[in-house]
């Protein structure tokens, strides 16, 4: 009898410790997802409002006149 609660424990205590680090796998394998997630966001983010964006920052420098020293300003 107390061989086969020893036996009983002994999985038991195993499958505890196979669950709490498969867990930890899974916490990282989901960060990993977010932030795959979130640079895609960003990517469309940044190419849906590129051309807004570019005229925005020309404004601004030709605004400022060069206040800051030289600047270049290139066009694709």
């Amino acid at each position: 009898m107390i061989n086969a609660y020893a036996t009983i424990a002994s999985f038991v205590a195993f499958a505890q410790e196979r669950l709490r680090r498969d867990e930890k796998g899974a916490t990282a394998v989901e960060y990993g997802l977010m932030v795959g997630l979130i640079a895609v966001v960003i990517i469309v983010a940044v190419t849906a409002l590129g051309g807004q964006l570019n005229g925005l920052f020309e404004t601004v420098t030709t605004k400022l006149g060069g206040a800051g020293g030289t600047t270049t300003t290139t066009t694709p």
